[in-house]
């Protein structure tokens, strides 16, 4: 995709030139005449990079810096100067411009400045979608294709301050996808509120996601800014958004579309810059079509569609996650590391996990609790969960394929992507390892060191 540049400047001249210049260099170039036009072209189409002269009629280059610098994500901007004029070229970085140029220009200089910024952003978008992968890596174990594929959609999305809807079975770690992609976004030092939307009635919800006025109801002893009053500048995760009642899916609806919120006993709106992440495990468009879920409001949820998959469907990662639970609980419970895992591993594998990792969580932290010193008792299985005898969700060829693709990351991961180590470990030869990865299509086999 090519960059977008937003160029502003009174002079009709100047705009063509740097439209003609731009464009030729690969640009697509967005024109304003003053700062108050070129604010309702960035609100229409957002820019990558704006170009401005300071001086400027209705708002000045100064002025249109500052709004700017308001929105969310702000874009980077570039100032034109008057030969002579550096003082306010300063003034303009100290206020947050990334750069600027001077008028005459020459043609070098000019597209130097831009490919500098544009490039600019480029590396700080990239940045936050590493750390939103990285955030997920360490919130959420993982070996799996399908879960590979969502951390890089998530680390995508996370940067671009859009309304992401989440969904999956309960117990799939929806809410840890959520703080991955906040951790990756723009606003990471910003607020990050929470609310259940199936923890209180209409009347409370309204209240606590909008904010109300001292004595707009019986026990409103004080006057309170709400959860999206808090989450201004930063963001808001609305957990089981399928449950939220009617009559406030329309006021969240008018959030989405305007940022204007209204608290309960108060006559007039307020302004709110929250980003929205929503999060189900129940099939929206189904509540769409039986009348229980505003199709409009969905729309305006379903901007981006992030689905996490159910354990069932991610067996390689059971044999990952179990070491990950044993070894945090053997920890919390001062116990010495368990010896026999190899033989749980077995078992749990044939388990449909109806409660995803939740279930696998709990079921680990039960037998390690319960166990003696080092060594599970794996009839504890028989007396709980009996995830053994549960039909299995895939055939002995599945689980198998699965369970030694899990058991090669989780080596590889131990040695430092180190292939001879690996190797050695797992009792094979090099080739052997090497033929295992390309038939489990393991990510970034080749480059592994000898």
């Amino acid at each position: 995709m090519k960059p977008r540049v937003l160029v502003v400047d009174d002079d009709q001249g100047i705009r063509y030139t740097l439209r003609e210049i731009l464009e030729a260099s690969g640009f697509v170039v967005d024109e304003a005449a003053d700062g108050e036009a070129a604010l309702a072209c960035f609100a229409a189409t957002p820019a990558d990079l704006v170009i401005t002269d300071l001086r400027m009629p209705k708002l000045d280059g100064m002025g249109l810096l500052a709004r700017l610098q308001a929105t969310s994500p702000a874009p980077r901007v570039v100032v034109i100067t008057a030969h002579g004029s550096e003082r306010q070229a300063v003034a303009a970085m100290k206020a947050g411009a990334c750069d600027y140029f001077r008028k005459p220009f020459e043609m070098e200089e000019l597209l130097a400045v831009v490919r500098r910024s544009v490039e600019s952003t480029r590396l700080a978008i990239e940045n936050e979608r590493l750390r939103c992968e990285l955030s997920l890596s360490r919130s959420m174990v993982f070996a799996s294709e399908a879960m590979q594929r969502l951390a890089l959609l998530a680390g995508r999305a996370a940067p671009r301050d859009v309304t992401v809807l989440i969904s999956g079975e309960s117990g799939t770690g929806k809410e840890r996808l959520a703080e991955a992609i906040v951790a990756g976004s723009r606003r990471a030092d910003k607020p990050f509120v929470r609310f259940n939307c199936a923890a209180l009635t209409p009347e409370l919800a309204e209240a606590e996601l909008f904010g109300h006025t001292r004595g707009a109801f019986t026990g409103a002893l004080r006057s309170r800014v709400g959860l999206f009053g808090e989450a201004d500048g930063g963001t808001i995760l609305l957990d089981e958004i399928g449950e939220l009642a009617q009559p406030l899916q329309a006021k969240l609806l008018r959030a989405l579309q305007s940022g204007e919120i209204r608290a309960v006993g108060e006559e007039r709106e307020r302004h709110v810059d929250a980003r929205v992440l929503a999060a189900t495990n129940a099939d929206l468009q189904a509540e769409v079509r039986r009348g229980a879920f505003r199709e409009d409001l969905f729309y305006r949820l379903n901007v981006v569609a992030l689905q996490v998959p159910p354990l069932r469907e991610r067996p390689e990662d059971v044999p990952l996650l179990v070491r990950h639970f044993l070894d945090r609980f053997a920890e919390r419970f001062g116990v010495a590391p368990i010896a026999n895992a190899e033989a749980l591993l077995g078992r749990l594998l044939g388990h449909p996990w109806p409660g995803n990792v939740r279930e696998l969580e709990n079921t680990i932290e039960r037998l390690v609790a319960l166990s003696p010193d080092g060594e599970l008792d794996l009839s504890l299985l028989d007396a709980h969960a009996k995830p053994d005898t549960a039909p299995p969700a895939f055939g002995l060829r599945e689980r198998v394929e699965a369970y030694e693709r899990g058991l090669i990351v989780e080596t590889l991961k131990a040695c430092r992507n180190n292939r001879s180590e690996a190797a050695r470990r797992l009792g094979l030869s090099r080739a052997t390892l090497h033929d295992k990865l390309k038939k489990h299509g393991i990510a970034g086999s080749d480059g592994l060191e000898e």
